[in-house]
């Protein structure tokens, strides 16, 4: 990784993403120093420029940065480094620097919808009547989903393949909310498969 260290005073830019959800948690400066010391360590080293001095992100508050990937941008003057957080990265109690909102997606945020529709009992939804009729039920319509989705695999219509697979998915939420489990629990096995 050839980095260009001699602009800005032999300091380049990092932005902090989180691994598991790609929030962006901070921004930090680097000198060589501090980045050969990240590399070697696997956990976060910047130059703190108040400081004057190297700071492992974490050595005080132990909320350190673990990390899982670095990346160099085109020319060679940025760096973007995805790693899992201890625990809030923000001095100021904060999970990132730039706010509590996390950039998950819009699964995510159908997860949300839909638990909010479960908790809240919206009698008009369709969500909330599939979750009254119990987890045999709840069960039953992720297979049938399923067995949809084999079926227009067989096929060559891309349009119904993509609508039983956003059903299954659909399906499955509910199913996940009603075992008392979450995508980022499902996450966490296929990280754990991915070691």
């Amino acid at each position: 990784m050839n980095i260009d260290f001699k602009k800005d005073n032999g300091l380049v830019p990092v932005v902090i993403q989180d691994y598991r959800t790609l929030q962006v948690l901070m921004l930090g400066y680097m000198n060589e120093a501090a980045f050969e010391k990240t590399k070697k360590e696997k956990v976060v080293t910047f130059f703190s420029r108040s400081k004057n001095r190297l700071w492992t992100k974490g050595e005080e508050s132990g909320n350190f940065l673990t990390v899982k990937s670095i990346d160099i941008d085109c020319d060679k003057d940025t760096i973007l480094i995805k790693a899992i957080p201890t625990n809030v990265v923000c001095h100021t109690g904060s999970f990132s620097c730039f706010g509590e909102k996390d950039s998950k997606g819009f699964i995510y945020e159908l997860e949300e919808k839909i638990s909010q529709r479960i908790d809240c009992k919206a009698e008009d939804s369709y969500t909330y009547a599939l979750y009254q009729k119990g987890i045999n039920k709840m069960a039953q319509k992720v297979g049938e989903e399923a067995v949809e989705l084999v079926i227009e695999a067989k096929d060559n219509n891309e349009a119904l393949f993509k609508n039983e697979a956003a059903d299954l998915l659909y399906h499955l939420l509910i199913l996940l909310k009603a075992k008392g489990f979450s995508l980022e629990d499902i996450e966490e096995v296929l990280q754990g498969r991915n070691q």
